[in-house]
């Protein structure tokens, strides 16, 4: 069973595609070969029946009431003995045997009624010599009236081994086709399989290229039914590749960050400061290495790959991020206002869908006056892909200037260089859009007149 597991496409094609060949050929060579059989049966029914007919009407009873045979009989074979054709005359009392069978014992026949016609065979005849041999019969009953309507049945017997000829004759060349049209359609099976299965091996090449470095990605050309693999393929890939890049910086950040305190404590103690003032200096920048430390640590935690995620309900989340936020902020009296479409849903991790809204709501609600808006909208996705979704934050605050949106969304800013605006947070926001491969835009509000942060996450396989 391992072993019919482990079969390659091409072979599993190549079986089944050659069982069904040989099973339909042989169906068809059977069913030609029976119905040449039929056929050389009737022809030789049709043959007996016209000898028959021509025979009697050449034959008379003489006043003795005796049978009188043609004297140049329609097939000459009849005068011939044992050549495979032969004629009886059977009624009550007579009893007539063609010259032919001579020394042949012709297999008995039914007396049949006036007007019946039988074909039979092959049936059993043995000559002089006991050796068995089988014939065709055809046998008629005849009203003999000028011998006083006397019954008769006359029988005309042919050997089966003329028939049988001709069907091996036919049976050799039959197939003998077939054995040809069977290579043939295989070999031309073959060519089609290894035509139809190239995409897959140009997608095989391609990613061993991949493995060993010498492409970044698998190339578009690919047939339709292949698009969706191929582009999931790349996707993990890419994602792979974002990840350890987000990795090395999240690292990067993490090693100059900690310079700085380092540099600090490094430059107290050459400085020789007093016991009291190094202690408070060292708890200082521990804390602030501890902060650095577990903000990194929970940047390179927070996003992650999800294409196959399940999908999450967007306003249950939404409903409990606000409701703590409102109770942090409710000396301001902040209103936050929900515009989210049932049907939407973030197709990925919980934990980035949290940072994802909490972040951008917490910005909203830190410079917001009275008002918030949260706006979530589905779009549409083509065939099978998944549906996009899109997140807006609007605020009534004092906004950003064009001027500082690019500074603001500039990657790998320090989070206390982005404490002024919108804080530290949306380099958290930044991150997670990157990861799932959205769009982040930051614009000013047309309704509240402050701050707009919309994220989209477009469509995807």
């Amino acid at each position: 069973m391992r072993g019919w597991r482990t079969l390659s496409l091409q072979a599993r094609q190549m079986l089944a595609a050659s069982v069904a060949l040989v099973a339909f050929l042989g169906l068809t060579g059977y069913a030609l070969d029976r119905a040449f059989v039929q056929t050389a049966q009737n022809a030789l029914r049709e043959r007996l029946a016209n000898l028959a007919n021509a025979y009697i009407q050449e034959s008379e009873f003489d006043r003795t009431g005796a049978f009188i045979s043609p004297e140049i009989p329609p097939d000459t074979r009849l005068l011939s003995p044992g050549s495979g054709l032969y004629a009886n005359v059977r009624g009550e009392g007579l009893s007539w045997e063609s010259a032919s069978a001579l020394g042949r014992s012709l297999p008995p026949v039914e007396f049949l009624k006036p007007a019946e016609k039988r074909f039979e065979g092959p049936l059993r005849i043995v000559d002089a010599r006991g050796l068995e041999n089988s014939v065709y019969a055809y046998s008629m009953g005849v009203i003999w009236e000028s011998a006083g309507d006397y019954p008769i049945t006359f029988s005309v017997f042919e050997d089966a081994g003329q028939i049988q000829d001709q069907v091996n004759v036919f049976r050799r060349a039959l197939w003998g086709y077939l054995v040809m049209a069977a290579l043939l359609l295989l070999l031309v099976q073959i060519l089609v399989l290894r035509w139809s299965l190239l995409p897959l091996r140009d997608v095989e090449r391609e990613l061993s290229r991949v493995r060993q470095g010498r492409s970044q990605r698998l190339s578009g050309r690919h047939p339709r039914e292949l698009e969706s693999i191929t582009e999931s393929i790349n996707s993990l890939i890419e994602s792979e590749r974002s990840h350890l890049e987000r990795s090395r910086n999240t690292l990067s950040d993490l090693a100059h960050s900690l310079k700085t305190p380092l540099a600090v404590l490094r430059s107290r103690l050459d400085a020789d400061a007093s016991h009291e003032e190094l202690r408070a200096e060292v708890g200082a920048q521990v804390q602030r290495m501890n902060e650095i430390v577990s903000y990194q640590l929970s940047r390179a935690a927070r996003s992650g790959h999800a294409l196959y995620s399940a999908p999450l309900e967007i306003e249950p989340r939404a409903e409990e991020i606000v409701a703590g936020l409102e109770k942090v902020y409710a000396s301001k009296g902040v209103f936050c206002e929900f515009e989210i479409d049932p049907a939407a849903r973030f197709h990925g991790e919980l934990g980035d869908l949290q940072e994802l809204m909490g972040n951008l709501v917490e910005n909203a609600f830190k410079w917001a006056r009275k008002r918030v808006l949260l706006t979530v909208t589905v779009e549409p996705a083509p065939d099978n892909r998944r549906p996009g979704v899109s997140f807006v934050v609007d605020d009534d605050g004092p906004g950003i200037p064009p001027e500082q949106v690019e500074r603001l969304l500039q990657r790998g800013v320090r989070g206390d260089e982005r404490v002024q605006g919108h804080g530290i947070g949306l380099s958290i926001v930044q991150d997670i859009v990157a990861a799932y491969r959205g769009e982040l835009t930051v614009a000013k509000a047309p309704e509240l007149g402050g701050a707009r942060f919309a994220v989209r996450f477009p469509p995807a396989y």
